[in-house]
């Protein structure tokens, strides 16, 4: 798992863009997210307003504009494209507020911003009212990892599997936290289980084919 501080804000933004759900604010804001993914973020904005033009309060059109003010912000060194950011962020969570690609931005923002207790209240602001959903459980061993405290990172994610055992996220995290701190055994057996779940995972397909090369056979993998 990487630590937020240095994830990709690319990968993080673009993987929870909305695209909408209503004819002409849809296309908006697809055209939106695709001028976004070639760096015309002028035009993205322009594209995110006309959407929320024709939508007002929707938290995906907030998020979205969040986004990219934040992504603007990391290129060109503005803090008030920052600020701006913040802002939508906060708007789209006071309608939305188990909105997750919103809360893990918001969160990658305050820890860039040096901010981490702000982001930790948040995160288990979030635990605390959703305690069914293992993503804000997640999200909270991510930043625990981001400041070294790997036990608590670790408890985060077992945490998040007792709510989800299924969780690919988790269990997958997990298993490269295990590997990281020299458990391969442990590490294969949380890989193979989120490969079990969805097979559609190249990377930690690699991972349990290199492991099982350099692991002693302990048994049957949990299923």
């Amino acid at each position: 798992m990487k630590p937020l501080s240095s994830m990709s804000l690319v990968a993080v933004l673009c993987a929870g863009m909305a695209t909408g759900c209503g004819g002409l604010m849809r296309n908006d804001n697809a055209e939106g997210v695709k001028l976004y993914q070639q760096g015309n973020y002028k035009g993205a904005v322009d594209h995110f307003q006309q959407a929320l033009a024709r939508q007002p309060g929707s938290p995906d059109c907030f998020y979205n504009l969040g986004a990219t003010y934040h992504q603007q912000a990391k290129l060109f060194g503005r803090p008030a494209d920052l600020q701006t950011a913040e802002q939508y962020y906060h708007l789209c969570l006071a309608r939305a507020p188990n909105h997750e690609a919103c809360q893990r931005a918001l969160a990658v923002l305050l820890v860039e911003e040096n901010r981490t207790s702000e982001a930790m209240a948040q995160l288990q602001d979030w635990a605390r009212r959703e305690p069914g959903n293992p993503s804000p459980q997640i999200e909270l061993a991510r930043l625990c990892q981001e400041h070294g405290d790997t036990r608590q990172a670790e408890n985060h994610l077992i945490d998040a599997l007792a709510i989800d055992p299924n969780n690919t996220r988790a269990l997958v995290a997990l298993g490269q936290l295990r590997e990281a701190s020299g458990d391969p055994t442990q590490a294969l057996q949380n890989y193979s289980r989120a490969l079990a779940v969805d097979g559609r995972q190249p990377t930690v397909a690699a991972k349990v084919a290199s492991l099982n090369g350099s692991t002693p056979a302990t048994g049957t993998l949990a299923r």
